[in-house]
């Protein structure tokens, strides 16, 4: 019993399929949805988002953002979202040692913003990535 889901970031369409079951961080912690799931309008938070369909599960790191569910379709709204298999670790420890030292440096309020949300965004595709796959911490 599957319902349409899609992820849909600035960039592109990351994820369009019918799908089995998503879960996904809210604000109010942890959610599945399912087929036939009431109608919902949800903010995200930074985390990992499972896709289950069959037999196969993906996993992706999200920025965030948000959860739309109605009529049998769910679709998620977000700055950025990364299938676990394409997170490239390297680039992302690289990041998080790089926004690491732009906040130890006395940058502006602004910069200082910027690193922030790079850092985030480096150590949620790490987590992910070492969840799901044999890396190194």
């Amino acid at each position: 019993m599957a319902f349409q889901f899609e992820i849909v970031t600035p960039e592109k369409i990351v994820f369009k399929d019918e799908v089995d079951e998503i879960l996904v961080n809210t604000e109010q912690g942890q959610i599945g949805v399912l087929q036939n799931h009431v109608s919902l309008l949800t903010r995200l938070v930074p985390g990992e988002l499972t896709i289950k369909k069959g037999p196969r599960t993906q996993h992706l790191a999200v920025s965030g953002g948000f959860l739309e569910v109605g009529d049998n379709k769910a679709t998620i709204l977000a700055d950025y979202a990364l299938r676990a298999e394409d997170i490239e670790v390297a680039k992302a420890q690289e990041a998080q040692k790089r926004a690491e030292r732009a906040m130890k440096e006395k940058a502006s309020e602004h910069d200082l913003r910027i690193a922030e949300a790079e850092l985030q965004k480096a150590i949620l595709e790490l987590n992910v990535a070492r969840k799901r796959r044999t890396i190194p911490k």
